[in-house]
């Protein structure tokens, strides 16, 4: 059989069928410190293929130095992180594995944004045509992708960034903050390009400070602060749903209510906070109880409020959450 050489393999790309689609990132007791200061502490989690996966914590919490280690940028005191069961720096063919987005400005500001995209094409044996089709993916028109980068917006080098990690078609996406400085426009070409690579069965992994944006993006969440593990889980699970009740006897329900297992909190002289029981289960309480409800609504918390929640303080994280570190498939 005939050796299959680089030149070939410009002509005649692996096909996208052929290759392994389904790669889970680990990180296993991962742990880094710059001086006295731990900067990610015993981190553990994963990240399935077809999901999409926010990586949430304050600023300082660890999140760009894990992500750092997971691409070989860094190196861990403690613990591993991998691709597919192998560290970035062992992977055969990295710019067809992953694609990644961390610094928007590591671009020469003298060449265009299409000869970037080509000199990695020729670089990494990927097809001159893959350059018009990913600079078509991120809305980046010919007129500029075609002028010097020193001329582009923040949102422009973003583009140029995300049309750089989908270059080779990769089964792994790792980015770092890829919505920022993007108009809603971007936002939304990001969105769209995210959900349609995890839709085909791709693992995506992407931070951000834009919850908003998370929680209509994110199919799961991992969540740090002072570089330990908050929260892992799909974001509907997270989710801890509370019912607003308003009722003429609160004292005698939030008796009844805490009896099955409820969690009851008084707002107002008239009004209950209950976490734990659906609004199905406190209005059949309440009926047996023959006590009139004015009101009874589900409200469930955003992912802001959640967040705040999660990061207020590390130490005094809910256990039932923070021992979660598997992100479901």
């Amino acid at each position: 059989m005939a050796h299959r050489t680089r030149e070939t393999e410009r002509i005649h790309p692996q096909p996208r069928q052929l290759r392994d689609r389904s790669l889970t990132l680990e990180i296993d007791s991962l742990t880094k410190s710059y001086g006295d200061t731990t900067v990610v502490d015993g981190l553990t989690f994963t990240v399935q293929p077809g999901r999409v996966t926010g990586f949430l914590g304050p600023n300082g919490s660890g999140k760009s130095t894990t992500m750092k280690m997971l691409l070989g940028l860094a190196s861990a005191d403690k613990g591993r992180a991998t691709i597919g069961g192998i560290p970035y720096r062992n992977l055969s063919d990295p710019a067809r594995t992953l694609g990644v987005v961390l610094e928007p400005n590591a671009f020469h500001p003298g060449r265009s944004g299409r000869n970037h995209l080509r000199i990695q094409a020729e670089a990494t044996g990927i097809p001159a045509s893959q350059v018009d089709e990913v600079l078509r993916l991120v809305d980046l028109s010919p007129e500029a992708a075609n002028r010097r980068v020193g001329t582009y917006s923040l949102g422009m080098k973003q583009r140029l960034s995300l049309a750089l990690a989908l270059l080779g078609d990769p089964p792994v996406l790792v980015l770092d903050e890829p919505g920022n400085g993007l108009d809603p426009r971007g936002i939304r070409t990001l969105r769209d390009n995210l959900a349609t690579r995890a839709a085909n069965g791709d693992t995506v992994f992407v931070s951000s400070h834009l919850l908003s944006e998370v929680e209509q993006l994110a199919d799961d969440l991992v969540v740090i602060n002072e570089g330990r593990l908050v929260a892992a889980g799909s974001i509907n699970d997270l989710r801890n749903p509370t019912a607003l009740v308003r009722t003429t006897a609160p004292e005698e329900l939030a008796v009844a209510l805490e009896h099955i297992g409820g969690k009851v909190k008084r707002q107002e002289a008239d009004t209950l906070i209950v976490e734990g029981l659906s609004t199905e289960d406190i209005g059949e309480l309440a009926y047996h109880q023959s006590v009139v409800l004015h009101e009874l609504s589900l409200h469930e918390g955003s992912l802001e409020e959640m967040f705040m929640a999660w990061t207020g303080n590390a130490s005094s994280a809910n256990p039932s959450i923070s021992g979660r570190n598997e992100v479901p498939a």
